[in-house]
C-alpha cells in the first residue's frame, strides 16, 4: 500500500458548483479523496451529473464553492498560475485556437511554462518534445497541419502536448469524444501505457465506464448522492455501477463487469 506522501491530488469537503451574486447553485457537495501517484483515475458519472464541473474545478478554470483541493500536499489556492502550469496540464474538450499549427508546433507549445517570452526552444526543451512525440506514438504526423488530423490523431497530439508540459498530473476531460470504439480503446490503453512508461499521474473523464473499469487503477464515480473514490473491483463488489442510471433500461452485470441492455 502507498503511504500519505504518493498522493498527489486531494480534497477536503468540497463543494463544487457555479456561484453568481444573487443564488448559488451546488452540483456536489462533500467530495472528500485521495488519488495517488502514478495511477490512472477514471471519472464516471450519468450525463450531466457534473463531471466536467469537477474538472475544471479541481484544476483552477472554475471557482470552488467550499472546501479545499490539495495539489501535492498544497492548497491549490497557493499556486501561482506559472507553478500550477509545471505541476498540472490540461487537455479539454474545446478546439485548439489554431489549426494551423504543425503537430510540432501543437507538442511544443507545452513548453511554454519553461521557455521565455521569445519562446525560444532549448536543447532540453527539444529533447522532451520528441520523446513526447515518441511517446504517443505520432512521429510520423509531426510535420502535418492540424487541420489534416482525424479526430484520434488530434487526441493523440494533445496528449503529447500535455506529456511535453512535464507535470506530475495530467488531467483530461472526455478524451474519447467523437472517436469510434476502435479509438476510445486506443486512446484509453495509450493512456495506461504513458502512466506505466512515466510514472505521472493521469485523471480523465468518459462515458466509457466499461473501459475505464477494465483499464484504470482507481476510480472517481459521481452519483446523485455521492463522489466515491475506489479501485475497480471495490466499486463492483459495493454495487455502485449498478446506481448509476435508471434500472428500466440498462442494468450492471456484476459478474461480467460491465453494462447490458435489458432485453
Amino acid at each position: 500500500m502507498k503511504t500519505d506522501q504518493h498522493i498527489i491530488l486531494k480534497t477536503e469537503n468540497l463543494t463544487i458548483g457555479y456561484a453568481s451574486k444573487k443564488v448559488e447553485t451546488v452540483v456536489a457537495s462533500n467530495i472528500n479523496m485521495a488519488l495517488q501517484k502514478g495511477q490512472l483515475i477514471g471519472l464516471v458519472g450519468a450525463n450531466g451529473i457534473g463531471k466536467s464541473t469537477l474538472l475544471r474545478t479541481l484544476t483552477n478554470v472554475q471557482a470552488k464553492l467550499s472546501g479545499t483541493v490539495y495539489l501535492n500536499e498544497k492548497s491549490l489556492d497557493a499556486y501561482t498560475s506559472s507553478d500550477l502550469a509545471k505541476t498540472m496540464s490540461l487537455v479539454l474538450t474545446e478546439k485548439i485556437a489554431s489549426k494551423n499549427l504543425t503537430v510540432f508546433e501543437l507538442v511544443a507549445l507545452g513548453r511554454q511554462p519553461y521557455t521565455n517570452w521569445v519562446g525560444n526552444l532549448s536543447e532540453t526543451d527539444l529533447e522532451v518534445i520528441n520523446r513526447a512525440i515518441i511517446q504517443t506514438n505520432i512521429e510520423a504526423l509531426k510535420d502535418k497541419k492540424c487541420f489534416e488530423l482525424s479526430d484520434g490523431q488530434l487526441q493523440k497530439a494533445m496528449i503529447a502536448r500535455a506529456l511535453a508540459q512535464d507535470t506530475d498530473l495530467i488531467i483530461l476531460d472526455e478524451p474519447t469524444t467523437h472517436l469510434d470504439m476502435y479509438h476510445k480503446a486506443y486512446i484509453l490503453k495509450l493512456l495506461q501505457k504513458l502512466v506505466k512508461e512515466t510514472d505521472k499521474t493521469i485523471l480523465f473523464s468518459s462515458h466509457e465506464i466499461d473501459l475505464a473499469i477494465q483499464l484504470c487503477d482507481t476510480m472517481v464515480v459521481m452519483t446523485n448522492n455521492s463522489v466515491i473514490t475506489d479501485t475497480p473491483n471495490h466499486l463492483i463488489e459495493q454495487g455502485i455501477f449498478e446506481t448509476l442510471f435508471p434500472k428500466d433500461l440498462i442494468a450492471f452485470d456484476n459478474k461480467l463487469g460491465s453494462f447490458r441492455v435489458k432485453k
